[in-house]
């Protein structure tokens, strides 16, 4: 199946899911360079992915979901400093970083079918 549109891509779904739910969960944090970055890393990873796909051509698109899997370790590294800062739960950590390593698993996957 011919991909068209980069909204049908698991990976850009999952990655917009994650992002929504970290500008929700940091709306109202007063650390506004932590949120800043957390905030600003998680879009990387949706942006990254429909920017390359944009792009059309296999080696530009790959080069961009190394952005975007860049920017997925970037989160996760983020999520452990929440955790250890008291700025998320527990639950909310292991949600978080579970579907940010979801996410990298899938661009792995897809970096090396192209």
């Amino acid at each position: 199946m011919k991909i068209e549109r980069f909204e049908e891509i698991i990976a850009w779904q999952k990655a917009k899911d994650m992002a929504v739910l970290i500008y929700k969960d940091f709306a109202d944090s007063k650390d506004f360079g932590f949120k800043d970055q957390i905030q600003r890393a998680s879009v990387s990873v949706m942006n990254n992915i429909a920017e390359g796909f944009e792009r059309k051509t296999n080696n530009e698109f790959k080069q961009f979901l190394f952005i975007a899997k860049g920017s997925c370790g970037e989160v996760r590294s983020m999520l452990y400093l929440a955790k250890e800062l008291n700025k998320i739960s527990e639950t909310s950590f292991n949600k978080y970083f579970k579907l940010a390593e979801e996410i990298s698993k899938i661009l792995s996957g897809f970096i090396k079918t192209l």
